[in-house]
């Protein structure tokens, strides 16, 4: 079975592609954005802390992720493989992850790296609305509800989350950048990793994916 990596900045549609590739590999999609947007959600000392951080559109330190990570990879369903979507964001966090997989007498198949412009996520993120009450998503350009403001679905609340913000998702793109291009360059070194055009459809972005794994899955 597949064990992967999946990689792009903020906005690049990895979970989108994080879904469909679980769902096509029956393999378990691990996002760390999920895990701490439910500790958010619940008001756990974890969430809080990491809160403050996402908040800014800064990456939660090493130190909250590692071992979190690790715990999930020791769950029963990651033995045969795995999707891990926004882990590792470092260097040192890749180094983790090889250390731990050796353990295990294992190692990653493929690290998919997603590559889409910065004037594209611009507009992509900046442009994203959600229901406060239910959570559905919209967007002002692509996707905005009929009465403005106003849920489609239950006629909640629709705002912008401050993660967001055009400043924010700029800080966002900045730090992932300044701390995420060394982790390219680690699996450059690896020879595991393949880049994907990031642009058009999810379906045509998952097409790209599935003929890089192609040699993976025999």
């Amino acid at each position: 079975m597949l064990k992967l990596v999946l990689l792009g900045p903020p906005g690049a549609g990895k979970g989108t592609q994080a879904v469909t590739i679980s769902e096509k590999y029956k393999i378990p999609h691990i996002s760390t954005g999920d895990i701490f947007r439910k500790n958010v959600k619940e008001g756990t000392p974890l969430g809080q802390k990491a809160k403050n951080y996402m908040d800014k559109g800064e990456l939660v330190p090493d130190e909250l992720v590692v071992e979190l990570v690790k715990d999930r990879l020791n769950g029963s369903d990651t033995q045969d493989g795995f999707l891990l979507d926004g882990f590792p964001r470092t260097v040192y966090q890749a180094e983790e992850l090889d250390k731990f997989l050796a353990g295990r007498n294992q190692k990653l198949d493929k690290v998919i790296d997603i590559q889409v412009e910065q004037a594209v996520i611009m507009e992509r993120m900046s442009g994203r609305r959600v229901c406060r009450n239910c959570g559905a998503p919209y967007h002002v350009k692509y996707h905005p509800p009929k009465q403005d403001s106003v849920c489609d679905l239950c006629g909640g609340e629709v705002y912008q989350r401050a993660d967001d913000s055009e400043a924010t998702v700029l800080n966002r793109l900045s730090v992932y950048d300044k701390q995420t291009s060394p982790l390219l360059d680690y699996y450059e070194k690896s020879g595991n990793i393949v880049h994907i055009e990031g642009v058009g459809g999810p379906e045509a972005v998952f097409d790209k994916i599935a003929a890089a794994l192609g040699a993976s899955t025999v």
